[in-house]
């Protein structure tokens, strides 16, 4: 909320569920708007069940390769014969068929132009495979590698099948939010319940929810009284009580009673829905870092190419040394240069940091935005509903010490009792505060509303005033003290009630927007992590500086309209200020745009908010600090991850192209590929 408040639906969009396996194989344009490592890492669960199986077929091919292998030979100590190398031609390419995988996603490489991983992969094995058949039916060439290049395969089947299991493990964040929601409905329909599956339900449709369910879709109840666990929107685990007339959020559950729900909104306008589009589209963005990673991934894949060749051509031509000594090392090039590392570095850290985003509520729309979150300078606040709760609450009473009420829970007990018949916002306050403290209500007679001024009425016999300042100097109960009490809590931008008898003030009653609880902790956190906290308010000048003083804000802005908060916004990067703007979505939206990053906090149901780049579905400014130290600890294990892989490479391509071989030091194929 803000100080204008103005509520927005949230706007339906569209889904699609994705099996991100057969878009890997099927579009290149989908691979490229993810990492370019290969489609291993996005595959999920059903591309890791297919490495592991080929993984496991290539297994069993190996043993008789290896028999058949020179090294077995040596081993078991049996002499060579002709049709040995036919053996091993037909096993290995038994073996390259099931490595061919490899192949087709490294097509899809080449037709993205986004050379990478499957492309290094592909080369290394193809040539050595290629070699080797023109060694079997060459005689001349006398060489084979058969079984390292079958190894390299069952080392890379391998690897992808734990890169695949890893992606899977780390969850899929539209999969985990497809879990929120049950695989049927329990429709009425005619009369009869019919479980119809959660994709056939309508608009419309009623269905019936009982005890421990979930509910299918956004709703409201026609039937039935009970309470719903909405933890996975609001992040509270405490119970929502719900009765006729109240909607339901998809994926809430029922802890006890029996309902009927008129579904309202389904499929992509559900709450459910339009989190998986945030998310999905999400999955389209990447992080500066990550679009580093992608064309040092490309430049890799050049690179090793021209080091592959250049070790080819020296080693044979210039140092003399024999052709299959020179392809090896060639081959090995290629081999150990697949950036796995380089490719996983971002999307692994994106992945895990997404999941655990939406777990609590947060949902990125942009990931490229926090590496901003992480440098941000201010956190501006919109007071009204994100620092305060946007509504009157009492925030202190003052009891007189020569009152007859003198206790403050009997003054309490009386005012309320006079406001119960009122239905002024301010007597609501008084009666939520009255409930929240059990204090006993009397019963009043002769109650009488004067509008603009307060109530009057009698309780065991004496009359009672309770109004505004206004009411007590007409009715001439108005003195020095209550003037104090008064001047003391205006200055503080407090609205003020007091409670008279037929003499004089009794004690008087302070309200305000009541600070949230958990604000003050936010801040403490934000300054904590050296940024700076701004409010904006369309309040007055006293009761921005009051809060801002509870809160020990560093600076505020009052009296300032919803559609002028930009303005403010500007100011302070005009000061070479990274700013992230905090506010309801709504009336904010033209400050959530203007900042470095906007953030919708305490969207509720309506997650699909167009303005901001983050969406937090609590109204809890504690989430803020939790979203910085976030984007912070994401950003330096990005940052460490592509300092590993990028040193791995530049020590591995040169001891791989036997730069090293003077000290002793050579990788054969089969040693890359492990490492």
């Amino acid at each position: 909320m803000s100080c204008c408040p103005e509520h927005k639906e949230g706007m339906p969009m569209e889904h699609g569920h994705m099996d991100h396996s057969k878009m890997q194989m099927e579009k290149s344009s989908h691979h490229e708007a993810h990492t370019d490592h290969g489609h291993a890492m996005h595959g999920g669960a059903n591309a890791a069940g297919d490495f592991l199986r080929r993984f496991w077929i290539v297994t069993v091919l190996l043993v008789p390769l290896f028999l058949f292998s020179m090294v077995g030979m040596a081993l078991f100590g049996y002499e060579d014969f002709a049709a040995r190398r036919y053996f091993e031609f037909i096993i290995a390419s038994g073996i390259f068929f099931f490595g061919i995988v490899f192949f087709e996603h490294a097509k899809h490489e080449i037709r993205a132009g986004t050379y990478g991983m499957m492309t290094l992969v592909s080369l290394a094995v193809g040539s050595g495979y290629l070699f080797s058949a023109a060694s079997t039916f060459l005689p001349a060439l006398q060489t084979e590698f058969y079984l390292e290049i079958s190894t390299l395969v069952w080392v890379l089947l391998f690897g992808h099948y734990l890169e695949a299991k890893s992606s899977s493990a780390a969850g899929d964040a539209l999969q985990e939010v497809a879990k929120l929601l049950p695989k049927q409905a329990h429709v009425l329909r005619d009369g009869q319940v019919q479980d119809v599956d959660i994709d056939k339900i309508n608009e419309g449709d009623v269905v019936v929810v009982k005890p421990g369910e979930k509910v299918p879709s956004d709703g409201e109840i026609l039937k039935g009284e009970g309470s719903f666990n909405e933890a996975h929107i609001s992040g509270e685990s405490k119970p929502v009580e719900k009765k006729i007339g109240d909607t339901v959020i998809a994926g809430a559950i029922n802890i006890d009673g029996s309902f009927e729900i008129r579904l309202t909104r389904v499929g992509a306008s559900s709450t459910i829905g339009q989190i998986q589009k945030l998310i999905s589209n999400a999955q389209q963005t990447k992080p500066t870092a990550q679009r580093i990673a992608d064309r040092a991934s490309r430049y890799l894949t050049f690179i090793a190419l021209g080091v592959a060749l250049t070790a080819l051509l020296v080693w044979s031509f210039l140092v003399g040394e024999t052709l299959v000594f020179a392809v090896t090392t060639a081959i090995t090039v290629l081999v150990i240069a697949c950036p796995h590392a380089l490719g996983l570095a971002i999307p692994t850290v994106t992945t895990i940091a997404t999941r655990l985003a939406v777990q609590h509520g947060v949902f990125i729309k942009d990931l490229s935005k926090l590496e901003v979150v992480k440098s941000v300078d201010y956190v501006v606040f919109d007071k009204t509903g994100t620092l305060t709760k946007g509504e009157f609450g009492v925030t202190d009473i003052q009891v007189f010490d020569s009152a007859d009420l003198s206790s403050e829970e009997r003054f309490l007990s009386f005012a309320a009792s006079l406001e119960q018949h009122s239905s002024h916002v301010l007597a609501e306050a008084v009666m939520r505060h009255a409930k929240e403290k059990h204090v006993t209500l009397h019963k009043v007679d002769k109650f009488k509303n004067m509008p603009g001024k307060g109530v009057e009425g009698e309780i065991q016999n004496e009359k009672y005033l309770l109004g505004n300042k206004t009411m007590m100097e007409e009715e001439n109960r108005f003195d020095e003290k209550s003037r104090k009490v008064y001047e003391r809590y205006s200055k503080e931008g407090k609205t003020m009630a007091f409670l008279a008898d037929t003499k004089k003030v009794i004690g008087a009653i302070a309200l305000s927007d009541v600070v949230k609880p958990e604000a003050k902790e936010a801040i403490t956190s934000l300054h904590r992590l050296g940024v700076k906290v701004a409010m904006i308010t369309g309040d007055s000048q006293e009761v921005a500086q009051s809060v801002a003083h509870t809160l020990q804000i560093d600076t505020f802005f009052a009296h300032v309209l919803p559609e002028r908060k930009y303005e403010y916004i500007r100011k302070l990067q005009q000061e070479e200020k990274k700013v992230m703007m905090v506010g309801d979505g709504v009336n904010d939206a033209p400050a959530l745009t203007q900042a470095d990053v906007g953030v919708a906090i305490g969207a509720g149901t309506d997650v699909a908010v167009e303005a901001g780049d983050i969406v937090l579905t609590r109204s809890n400014p504690k989430d803020i600090a939790s979203l910085l130290v976030l984007s912070r600890k994401v950003y330096r294990k990005m940052i460490e991850n592509l300092i590993w892989a990028l040193g791995y490479n530049v020590l591995a391509i040169p001891a791989a192209a036997g730069l090293f071989i003077p000290f002793g030091v050579r990788l054969t194929p089969e040693v890359g590929s492990i490492l």
